[in-house]
């Protein structure tokens, strides 16, 4: 629930806000809030009970793609490493289907890239088309403008190094994704 530091519930209501720029109805968010899943960047979650959590709610979405962290959590985060192994271990553990086919679905992983390359904006498109990858995604100036829109809705995150995110982040501009 993002209650790191005891702000869950506002930042509840600010992801909720920030999909909502993305045409992202507030039915379709649902936020997990579970005593052993605790928001902290130094805690890796246990990847059996996640997959579980996240298998049950692929299920009753029917969701078909999803799209997730790779092993480097784009910034490193222990949560966001938890989230990608979970769902790898989803994908080569519980379920013994090729590796595009899950659940009926696709697991696309975004790209975590050195520091760098993640603070070089557009600059970054010119090496994302470069090099290996399954799918790239580029995006317009107004899709750019509505992802600043989106991250500015979780005011209670906006911290300095954030600001900068906001930017001069490559993540608003072009991202590389792989199928797991």
């Amino acid at each position: 629930s993002g209650n790191y530091y005891n702000q869950g519930e506002i930042r509840k209501k600010e992801l909720e806000q920030s999909c909502g720029v993305l045409g992202i109805p507030a039915s379709d968010v649902t936020v997990i809030d579970h005593r052993d899943l605790p928001d902290d960047p130094a805690v890796e979650w246990d990847t059996q009970l996640l997959a579980t959590l996240v298998l049950k709610h692929i299920e009753a979405k029917n969701i078909d793609l999803v799209v997730t962290f790779d092993a480097g959590g784009v910034s490193g985060h222990a949560n966001h490493i938890s989230l990608y192994s979970a769902v790898r271990y989803s994908v080569c553990r519980l379920l013994w289907v090729p590796p595009w086919a899950v659940w009926g679905c696709r697991v696309l992983v975004l790209e975590s890239v050195n520091l760098c390359r993640k603070y070089i904006s557009f600059l970054d498109v010119l090496i994302s088309c470069l090099l290996p990858r399954d799918a790239l995604f580029i995006l317009t100036e107004e899709e750019t403008q509505q992802a600043m829109r989106a991250m500015r809705c979780h005011r209670s995150q906006l911290l300095w190094f954030r600001q900068l995110y906001l930017l001069f982040s490559r993540y608003l501009v072009v991202n590389s994704l792989r199928l797991l």
